[in-house]
């Protein structure tokens, strides 16, 4: 599979430099619907190669579903009541912001490692990110979404 990918890349790129060299280009727009051919390209394939995968992984799986199968199973115990509970959504609100936070929290590592040779601007724009982070904890923590009941 991953053959098939590289050529398609290779393929893509070939016809990328071939239409837009200087000899044999048109001009801006040439080089517009090309790179637009290859985004349109990019997402067809996005969205077929799942597609594919999935039928075809339903074709090749065996199927046969039994009551027992369609069991719900939680540690070798049999269930009991519904498998519908009703949670606060504090926690989900909470979960929500610990994963915002957390990830904005993965741009500083580049903006660090890259100090040096980012200079002044890229400080101030740091902090103002920060400070926009702090603004939303502060918020959070006003509507009182960090406390537990």
């Amino acid at each position: 599979m991953d053959g098939i990918f590289h050529n398609f890349l290779f393929f893509c790129l070939f016809y990328y430099k071939k239409f837009t060299s200087k000899g044999r280009g048109k001009g801006m727009a040439t080089l517009y619907a090309n790179n637009y051919f290859i985004v349109v390209i990019f997402l067809s394939l996005g969205v077929l190669l799942p597609v594919v995968a999935l039928t075809f992984g339903r074709l090749l799986r065996p199927s046969n579903p039994t009551e027992e199968k369609r069991k719900t199973y939680e540690s070798g115990v049999d269930p009991v009541g519904s498998s519908w509970v009703q949670f606060n959504v504090k926690y989900y609100i909470f979960a929500l912001l610990f994963v915002i936070f957390d990830v904005e929290t993965v741009f500083l590592y580049p903006w660090a490692v890259a100090y040096d040779s980012l200079g002044l601007f890229a400080l101030v724009e740091m902090l103002i990110f920060i400070t926009l982070l702090i603004i939303g904890l502060i918020y959070a923590w006003k509507k009182k979404v960090l406390e537990w009941n």
